[in-house]
């Protein structure tokens, strides 16, 4: 696939293409303000909003693991008596991508 280039922005009609004011809210060097410095607002914070309520039926809950059994699937891993087939597990991540790239 061929590279994207972007040019210099341009001004389209009559919007310059440069902001008013820097993201800091500072004024730009040489633009002329008309209200003098203690009548101009200061930075405010934003108004007090209601907080925001959760709610009991968005909580999923612990999750369904049985803590024994990973237990005991970690122990015979580690003693080398879990049964690993490597058929059984390349087929199990190949059904895993396809239900990925299926839409639904």
């Amino acid at each position: 696939m061929p590279p994207i280039e972007v040019g210099p922005a341009q001004s389209i009609g009559s919007i310059p293409s440069r902001p008013a004011r820097p993201s800091g809210g500072e004024e730009l060097l040489g633009a002329a303000s008309s209200a003098p410095a203690s009548a101009r607002p200061e930075a405010n914070p934003a108004p007090s909003l209601p907080a925001v309520e959760t709610s009991a039926a968005l909580d999923p809950g612990d999750a369904p693991v049985d803590i024994d059994r990973v237990s005991q699937i970690r122990k015979a891993v580690e003693a080398g008596t879990y049964p690993l087939v490597p058929a059984q597990i390349a087929d199990a991540m190949i059904a895993a991508g396809v239900m990925l790239r299926t839409p639904k």
